[in-house]
């Protein structure tokens, strides 16, 4: 499993309804982060791409993702600085990758809630 969950039991105190909210909330934001990923990827700019995978690194975080958080804040800092851009595509591809699995994971998770509390 590549989710961890530890992070919104404790915030959550076990409160099925606030993990229930905050995967909700996860499932939307990152489909909207890799499709402006691939926007800016597209327009070269690369000073958004880095803001935003700072924004994305947070996100991915609370769920655990915690190799996922490393790609993306090296992604931030090359993009921020214009530095190495030959592997952007490579680092939004495994952000679309993982993210993918995670909300899959999620979704069962879901399934299965009382198991992870």
């Amino acid at each position: 499993m590549k989710v961890n969950l530890s992070y919104l039991r404790e915030w959550s105190g076990g409160d099925k309804v606030k993990i229930q909210e905050m995967i909700d909330i996860f499932r939307n934001q990152v489909e909207e982060f890799a499709r402006d990923m691939d926007e800016y990827l597209n327009k070269k700019d690369y000073l958004a791409l880095g803001k935003l995978a700072h924004k994305a690194k947070s996100s991915i975080s609370i769920m655990g993702l915690d190799d996922l958080s490393k790609d993306m804040k090296v992604l931030e800092n090359l993009a921020k600085s214009g530095e190495e851009a030959e592997k952007y595509p490579v680092l939004v591809d495994r952000f679309k990758k993982e993210t993918k699995k995670a909300v899959e994971e999620l979704d069962e998770a879901i399934q299965n809630l009382e198991s992870f509390l």
